[in-house]
């Protein structure tokens, strides 16, 4: 029989509760059986993942780990900066997380609490499920071996690794842009798009710079809950993360270049626009001029009395006009 038949049912914000042994996944447990189980074999640690948990959830979790109260207070909440914070026999990491919902990147937050034996995250708003995290764990059980921080790393990686499809997308999406920005026409669409995705790469830096800083401190510290064969993979998580990072700072370069260049060709064709109407105001201005000379009450006016003035003022005019004509061709008025 299933060893999960035995659990009680559990809150649905607790998506899942299992104890880890070196031979991998050993069996999921109840909230009430955690103190119990790590007080029998010191080579186990508990792994609870929640979801929005409720206060009583959480509530218990700080009595089965001693959690301290600042760090539970902040679990609670949704609304915190990235850090790392050590609260004596435990530590308390939080950072932003992305997920791409109707086709818009919505931001959340994964808060986690690693001791010793336990390793319990936390995800808040937008957040994929670390089921397959913990999936990949289970399959590869020698790594388990090094303990929850093992586990917290194997979060951040997915959690780091998640930006890149987004950043890629970003990419793709600005080449179709640039090709835009160089149509003959102007369209307004594409202005918005480029504002559309400055603002979306604004807001994921500002998610992915600070995590660069909770990495480095993971990857310093001293403290036992994170072996010094863990720093490496920590390591290895920084530098994805600065790489995301610099390419967010290189596509906004980019896209901030695609806004001046689009504006410039907007002015540009602004201003062959006015430099065609200038140049055919000036061809009607010279006949326009004339006939209004002549269309004065005046009796003695050259030309008046001649039999072939009319013609021969027309033809100066048109001779005039279509000399006038090929200048401003030539220097691409008209």
């Amino acid at each position: 029989m299933n060893d999960a038949a035995h659990v009680p049912p559990r809150p649905a914000c607790v998506v899942n509760c299992s104890l880890y042994g070196k031979q991998g996944k050993l069996r999921d447990i109840s909230l009430d059986e955690i103190s119990d189980v790590l007080a029998t074999d010191d080579e186990t640690f508990v792994w609870v993942g929640l979801y929005e948990p409720e206060d009583a959830v959480l509530e218990k979790l700080q009595e089965e780990f001693n959690l301290h109260d600042l760090a539970i207070e902040d679990a609670q909440k949704a609304h915190q900066r990235p850090k790392v914070e050590s609260y004596g026999d435990s530590m308390f990491v939080a950072v932003n997380t992305a997920q791409v919902i109707d086709e818009r990147i919505r931001y959340g937050e994964t808060h986690a609490f690693l001791g010793q034996r336990y390793l319990v995250t936390v995800r808040h708003g937008a957040s994929l499920s670390y089921k397959p995290v913990r999936a990949r764990l289970e399959r590869e059980p020698e790594f388990l071996e090094m303990g929850p921080s093992y586990a917290l790393y194997a979060v951040l990686d997915a959690v780091v690794d998640n930006y890149l499809p987004i950043v890629d997308e970003f990419k793709d999406t600005l080449v179709t842009l640039e090709q835009d920005v160089f149509t003959e026409t102007f369209r307004r669409g594409i202005l918005r798009r480029l504002y559309d995705l400055k603002r979306e790469l604004t807001y994921m830096r500002v998610a992915v710079t600070p995590l660069q800083d909770v990495l480095s401190q993971l990857v310093r510290t001293n403290s036992p809950l994170v072996p010094g064969e863990v720093h490496l993979y920590f390591r290895d998580v920084l530098d994805h993360s600065v790489r995301i990072n610099e390419t967010i700072d290189a596509l906004r370069d980019m896209l901030g270049t695609a806004l001046g260049v689009n504006q410039a060709l907007v002015t540009l064709a602004q201003g062959e626009v006015v430099k065609r109407l200038a140049g055919w105001a000036a061809l009607l201005a010279a006949p326009t001029l004339v006939a209004s000379w002549y269309g004065m009450n005046f009796k003695h006016m050259p030309e008046l009395g001649g039999r072939y003035s009319y013609y021969i003022l027309i033809g100066a005019l048109a001779l005039g006009c279509f000399g006038l004509y090929r200048y401003l061709k030539h220097v691409r008025w008209l």
